[in-house]
């Protein structure tokens, strides 16, 4: 697995202060865009006050002027801010540039998706296979729920879990990224009333409430979601993708998913993994894990059992 960390030089913590010291835009240099897609590009360049790699999160040029587009911007920019957990991202300032294009900066995340993850191991490549077996796979799960389960108790729902969104690092770490489609309890609803044109989520990965927009949406939109990325780390591929966005749609919200022990029976699957997997992934919320705490203690507590055994 190559690697593609930043290096630390001597010239970047050297204990002299930074020439031509700002607390202005120009502080920051070397830009390169990483993503141009959907209303916002990124940009990863260098804080020359602290010699560190960041990321630029900024709206695209032709819609920088749009004010609904402007207060979802800021709005990502305070919930990551106020999102303090070792899976959530840092974010280190909200500002403007010199064209008084509003931006905000954060952590520069090092590491994989795990969407690059399950792909490595649909093609049974054997170094990926080595890396993410089982158990590795439900440690990474329960490092994302926690962080979930952190956010539902600030009255945070994600909304937009999927594997693109979870990057894992190459010691340990695991970060939950992209909260722009997140939601706080009590905010004004941006179109979750009108079926399929919900701004939270991805259609794969929607849950049937966010789909169907009649209901609010709570934690267990999320353990729905999250049903779903467990879905894939078991059988590497998704449950309920159909040819088209609307038989997608019609899938989850009518179709039962074929459980991932018949998806995949080339794997190991334990059957308890898929009841839980299966549990998550209810229609009905109800019928779901009550809590993002409850499915993740549902998966720690047959990582326990299983040590036990050994």
């Amino acid at each position: 697995m190559s690697s593609n960390l930043s290096m630390i030089f001597a010239a970047d913590v050297s204990g002299l202060p930074p020439q031509n010291f700002s607390n202005a835009y120009r502080k920051y240099v070397d830009f390169r865009q990483v993503t141009s897609g959907g209303k916002a590009d990124l940009y990863v360049c260098r804080d020359t006050n602290l010699g560190r790699p960041v990321m630029l999160k900024k709206l695209r040029p032709d819609i920088q002027d749009y004010e609904k587009e402007l207060g979802r911007l800021l709005r990502e920019a305070r919930i990551t801010s106020q999102l303090q957990h070792p899976a959530t991202v840092p974010l280190y300032e909200l500002g403007q540039d010199d064209s008084g294009q509003w931006y905000f900066a954060m952590k520069k995340i090092e590491g994989q998706t795990l969407f690059e993850i399950i792909v490595g191991l649909a093609k049974r490549e054997p170094e990926v296979e080595k890396h993410f077996n089982l158990p590795r796979l439900l440690t990474i799960f329960s490092q994302v729920g926690e962080a979930l389960s952190y956010a539902h108790t600030r009255g945070v729902i994600h909304r937009d879990i999927k594997p693109e969104n979870i990057v894992v690092g190459m010691f340990g770490e695991v970060t939950l990224i992209d909260w722009g489609a997140a939601k706080v309890w009590g905010m004004a609803s941006e179109g979750d009333e009108i079926r399929g044109e919900s701004r939270g989520g991805t259609p794969l990965y929607m849950s049937p409430e966010q789909i169907l927009g009649h209901r609010p949406v709570d934690e267990r939109t999320d353990v729905f979601s999250m049903g779903i990325v467990l879905y894939e780390m078991l059988a590497q591929r998704e449950p309920f993708r159909g040819p088209s966005i609307k038989d997608t749609f019609d899938n989850i919200i009518n179709q039962a998913p074929v459980p991932p022990r018949e998806a995949a029976p080339h794997r190991v699957i334990p059957e308890r993994i898929e009841q839980i997997c299966l549990k998550a992934m209810e229609k009905e919320p109800a019928d779901r894990f009550g809590s993002m705490r409850e499915l993740v203690g549902e998966i720690n507590e047959f990582m326990n059992e299983a040590l036990t055994r050994q």
